[in-house]
């Protein structure tokens, strides 16, 4: 299921009441992990996702996820082609759909409808919390995403899902959107050279680790750290000045809204 322009503006409509006590406000967290590493369920268990749901964008935690997979698999299902089929493609037809320098090909439409919710999400009216699920293997255009978000005046934070390769090559084969195993191993490795750049990228105190090579609870430090995150007031000097600017239009707000939003 893709979520239409209309119903994602009904979705925006219905948050922008809160303005900027929405309690996820200003807040940005990449998800990272290779395919199979279990980072989406992950990333809804931390945050009070439906596991169930591939489409829902809301979380309890008030933090909207920004993912182009739902639309990449809608639109696979659009042309006839089964998500399972992905891994029995050859390399000319898989790379057809993906190419990203094709604004035609699927995975280049897919992109776009993720740009559009993370517009939507994160404009000068709204400044809601986002997840950005995605892979974590191409550095640079994670830096670039992190750079923008952070001049509109959010926080970062990363959570880095790990596991084997062997593992994520075993996951990956049961999913429903298969992937070939050459490209799985290739985006693994690719991730695991990225993880100590990601370390000093967002800092010690903006990253966490979840070893998810075999599944279980989520250790209470990863939870505990998260939700430090979410309830520390906003550090970033853009999107404090326009906290202030929203405050100064409600009459300065409380000694309390000051404190959570900007720890005076």
């Amino acid at each position: 299921m893709i979520i239409s322009e209309s119903k994602l503006r009904a979705i925006i409509r219905g948050v922008l009441a809160e303005g900027i006590y929405d309690p996820g406000i200003l807040k940005a967290v990449f998800m990272a992990g290779g395919p199979g590493s279990g980072k989406s369920f992950t990333a809804k268990t931390i945050f009070g996702g439906d596991p169930k749901s591939t489409s829902a964008l809301g979380t309890s935690s008030g933090l909207k996820f920004v993912n182009s997979d739902p639309a990449f698999e809608k639109f696979l299902h659009d042309a006839g082609i089964s998500p399972k089929d992905l891994g029995s493609m050859s390399k000319d037809e898989f790379e057809a759909l993906t190419d990203p320098s094709n604004p035609e090909s699927i995975r280049s439409r897919a992109s776009a409808v993720k740009k559009k919710q993370q517009k939507a999400f994160t404009g000068p009216d709204a400044k809601l919390g986002v997840i950005i699920d995605g892979t974590g293997d191409d550095y640079k255009k994670l830096v670039g995403k992190k750079q923008a978000l952070e001049d509109l005046g959010y926080d970062t934070y990363m959570v880095f899902v790990n596991t084997s390769l062997e593992v994520a090559q075993e996951r990956n084969a049961k999913r429903d959107r298969v992937l070939p195993a050459d490209l799985v191993e290739e985006i693994w490795s690719d991730v695991q050279q990225n993880l100590g750049a990601f370390q000093n990228l967002f800092g010690a105190n903006n990253i966490v680790i979840v070893d998810n090579t075999v599944y279980g609870p989520l250790p209470e430090a990863i939870q505990k750290a998260v939700n430090q995150f979410l309830a520390r007031p906003i550090q970033n000097r853009v999107g404090r000045e326009w906290i202030e600017s929203e405050l100064k239009q409600r009459g300065g707000g409380t000694k309390k809204e000051r404190g959570r939003l900007l720890g005076r």
